[in-house]
């Protein structure tokens, strides 16, 4: 599949499961509802966001997403979708952001606004510029 632009309708299946993930996120403080689902591996992987009354260990959908797919061991992406329930497209966390980085450092993001279906497609080298990842780090010593 290929992810150049955002009416593909290759990016179709994955916003039907952002959607649905976001039908089932917990966002009783916030009410900023938000799914996210990835492309890997053959498989569509979803999470949504849940927060807590200790804010600090709310899981955004972007983050639950990546942690199902590493317990199913898909480690590589070929796209996203973030889908949100405003008027406007909303962009991943910075948090988010350099975890999808770990994984797929030119990930192409689809921003989907639910209420008015209006979508942005980036690249996430390009809003995470600068990025700390991997090869970042000197290599391993024995």
């Amino acid at each position: 599949m290929t992810y150049q632009r955002a009416d593909e309708p290759a990016w179709d299946t994955l916003i039907d499961a952002a959607r649905a993930a976001m039908r089932n996120a917990y966002a009783p403080y916030s009410k900023f509802y938000v799914g996210a689902a990835l492309a890997g591996d053959g498989a569509i992987i979803a999470g949504c966001n849940v927060e807590n009354a200790s804010y600090g260990a709310t899981i955004c959908a972007e983050r639950g997403a990546i942690m199902a797919a590493v317990a199913r061991g898909i480690r590589s992406f070929d796209a996203c979708v973030v889908m949100t329930r405003g008027p406007e497209p909303a962009h991943p966390c910075g948090m988010c952001r350099q975890v999808l980085y770990e994984f797929s450092p030119e990930l192409p993001i689809l921003l989907v606004a639910e209420s008015t279906g209006q979508r942005t497609l980036v690249r996430l080298n390009e809003i995470l510029p600068g990025a700390f990842g991997p090869r970042s780090l000197p290599p391993a010593q024995p």
